[in-house]
């Protein structure tokens, strides 16, 4: 097979990986031809070797190489910049989007244990809001979330009979496990990660761009306990 043949068909392969994924999004589109890239390089390249031309496909396998992990770090660095914060309490586990902002979980007790909030009513949400009213901490995060999904949910709490008395602060010790989760870091993180999650994570909740006053004092107890550590 000549040369020219041979790269033909490696660039005609190339298009057709691309093509396949033309209905997938624009992200996913954008890594396939991050991947289709080096794959057409390296296809070259081996197909040199195998005609004899070893200088030449050493170039292409390099190049190829070197473009794959550019991506590959690439990549990491997105998921990096992403991550999850996690917020546990006696009732309620919540997971806060660092890219979307958006807050989602689980509640751990009561008549509706094991229910996911996306998939509850408002009303089963006042519901669970009734039966959290001595647990401040976890009523405290259940009237985060009802703030961001139904932001008159406490008209709705008033004309059903309720006082629309949100939770009194909580202050508590908070664990070094707890922070990190909190920050959507890994133990260990350095000072200046710590201090890049906190600044990030306020951006999204900090009270005077309509955040949560009380993500917003978790992710400040987060960021004192750690940074405490390299003290």
């Amino acid at each position: 097979m000549s040369f020219m043949l041979y790269l033909s068909v490696a660039v005609l392969a190339a298009f057709l990986l691309v093509l396949a994924f033309v209905r997938a999004n624009p992200a996913r589109i954008a890594d396939t031809i991050r991947l289709a890239g080096p794959v057409v390089l390296a296809t070259i390249g081996v197909g040199l070797l195998l005609i004899g031309r070893g200088g030449i496909a050493g170039l292409f396998l390099t190049i190829s190489a070197a473009w794959y992990l550019r991506g590959r770090a690439a990549r990491r660095g997105r998921r990096s910049r992403g991550g999850k914060s996690h917020v546990r309490t006696a009732a309620l586990e919540m997971e806060l989007d660092h890219e979307t902002g958006s807050l989602e979980g689980v509640v751990l007790a009561g008549s509706l244990e094991g229910a996911e909030l996306k998939d509850l009513s408002l009303e089963q949400l006042l519901v669970l809001h009734g039966e959290l009213v001595s647990d401040a901490e976890s009523l405290q995060l259940l009237e985060t979330y009802l703030d961001g999904r139904f932001p008159v949910w406490r008209d709705d709490l008033k004309s059903d009979g309720g006082e629309g008395q949100t939770a009194a602060p909580v202050s508590g010790t908070m664990t070094e496990e707890e922070a990190y989760k909190v920050l959507g870091l890994e133990p260990g993180a350095s000072a200046a990660d710590i201090r890049k999650a906190h600044r990030r994570l306020m951006q999204r909740v900090h009270p005077d761009v309509g955040g949560s006053p009380f993500l917003a004092a978790r992710i400040n107890a987060a960021k004192d306990v750690l940074l405490s550590k390299h003290a």
